[in-house]
């Protein structure tokens, strides 16, 4: 099993959804956060279980996507180094995705 490794820009992703959520239902957003982190080891143990999201920019291939086990609706994307994961952002499903991580790519430029 590999290592998860995660983008500082995914704890943000994490408390501001989890705080979004927290706003209906508290007990929603702790199970929220709890699935996230299953869904993280799960993909450690398994990296390719998730399948690969087609971007329009060329720079982004070989990042797949999972949904959050009980939260379909959120996506974790990430990349696999080896055995390795890298956990790249959580976002809902919702989001437009492509330009999100279009913004990313230029601030890492």
């Amino acid at each position: 099993m590999g290592n998860v490794y995660k983008r500082p820009q995914v704890i943000r992703d994490l408390i501001n959804l989890a705080t979004y959520i927290a706003s209906n239902n508290m007990d929603v957003s702790d199970k929220f956060l709890a699935a996230a982190e299953e869904t993280f080891k799960q993909l450690a143990k398994t990296p390719k279980m998730g399948r690969v999201r087609e971007f329009d920019n060329h720079n982004l291939a070989d990042i797949r996507q999972q949904a959050i086990k009980g939260f379909r609706n959120y996506l974790v994307f990430y990349q696999t180094r080896d055995t390795d994961v890298e956990i790249l952002r959580v976002l809902h499903g919702r989001r437009d995705i492509d330009a999100i991580f279009d913004e990313d790519l230029g601030e890492e430029n």
